[in-house]
């Protein structure tokens, strides 16, 4: 571990980001027609390892459906305004012309609206009917309130996603959630992050989560950083949780839980160095912010922005890419990164000699001077 001195009185570890690392080329190849992306996650087969992120720039019922039938998943903000609103296309348009200083107190007014019980059933009814992976998301906060309306309404796969989840969540005001008990007590698996250490992903991970994501969401929208000082260079976390993962399966002999990096993946090459960091999947927001049918309308933001006393995000412009196939699958006409983002996995992959995502996970890495 490698630690600097930042003064006399304090050091810090040295982590790095995506953008610090590189993969580097092996001694074999492999025909790119010999690769596969697939795998499966508990009782779910996934042929891309894709999920969307629960932001209402990313997913709608349709998005979900959409991303579903391309093989990935996607997650719906059970939160968002799918769930508040009968029709929220007139506020998503509304958002989409915003200036910069009406944006962000104009959300915060439109996401004071309640969510509603019967919207929530009802938006994941659509997506059950299409026959694709049903995937919900709750923060934290809210999951105590609305679970049993989320699993009676047919939910595949529950997603409690915040900017910092632990296990051990203290608080004199109200009862936590005890995720251990909520955990065992459901009868479908359990995402559930952001995590962006080795010990605070194993506690989550003992909790009997099925997953965990790696790293604090938001991307682009996120500026967590500037507004309360935190932050995990993304290279690092994915690195951390994974060796976590390795160490839990030794420890429960035999319970493999996937690691899905969360955050600051926005192209081609952030989605390779995410895998060979060690994750099994990837959540994207912005790279998928950028499809034509992503109700964003090419902006992009998450639950940080429109929070009603401290937005750590804001609205940003994501502009538009190509459709939601054209992003995952190509043809790409240029070399940004923003497109056709399983090509680029599947020729990294096959360049560098390995058949499938977790062998992928071995690839050697350096640390550039970016």
């Amino acid at each position: 571990m490698s630690e600097v001195e930042i003064g006399r009185g304090k050091r810090a570890r040295r982590a790095y980001t995506l953008d610090d690392v590189a993969v580097v080329a092996s001694r074999r190849t492999r025909d790119v027609r010999e690769v596969s992306t697939s795998q499966q996650f508990d009782a779910y087969h996934l042929d891309v390892p894709i999920l969307s992120a629960p932001m209402d720039s990313v997913t709608s019922p349709a998005s979900a459906i959409a991303i579903g039938k391309l093989g990935g998943v996607g997650v719906l903000d059970l939160e968002g305004l799918w769930t508040r609103y009968e029709d929220p296309e007139p506020l998503l348009e509304e958002i989409s012309h915003l200036d910069d200083v009406q944006a962000t107190l104009r959300m915060q007014e439109i996401y004071q609206e309640p969510v509603k019980p019967e919207l929530l059933r009802e938006r994941l009814r659509q997506i059950r009917e299409a026959d694709v992976t049903v995937a919900g998301a709750l923060s934290p906060g809210r999951t105590q309130a609305l679970w049993r309306t989320v699993v009676d309404a047919g939910v595949d796969i529950f997603v409690i996603r915040g900017t910092t989840v632990s296990a051990e969540h203290v608080s004199a005001n109200r009862e936590p959630l005890n995720l251990k008990r909520f955990i065992y007590e459901l009868d479908v698996p359990v995402i559930v992050g952001g995590s962006v250490t080795y010990n605070g992903a194993l506690h989550l991970m003992r909790t009997g989560a099925a997953g965990v994501l790696a790293g604090y969401g938001g991307g682009a929208a996120s500026a967590n950083r500037r507004t309360v000082g935190i932050t995990s260079p993304m290279a690092t976390t994915i690195a951390d949780i994974a060796a976590a993962r390795r160490d839990y399966l030794d420890e429960s002999s035999g319970r493999y839980v996937h690691v899905i990096a969360d955050g600051s993946i926005s192209t081609s090459g952030d989605l390779v160095k995410a895998v060979a960091c060690g994750a099994d999947a990837v959540m994207l927001g912005t790279a998928l912010a950028r499809a034509e049918e992503a109700p964003g309308r090419g902006w992009h933001w998450g639950a940080e922005a429109r929070h009603a006393r401290l937005p750590r995000g804001e609205r940003v412009a994501v502009d538009r890419a190509g459709t939601l196939e054209e992003i995952l699958f190509g043809p790409s006409h240029s070399a940004n990164g923003l497109s056709n983002l399983m090509g680029a996995l599947r020729h990294a992959m096959a360049a560098n000699g390995y058949s499938d995502v977790k062998e992928f996970q071995r690839a050697e890495l350096v640390v550039t001077d970016s």
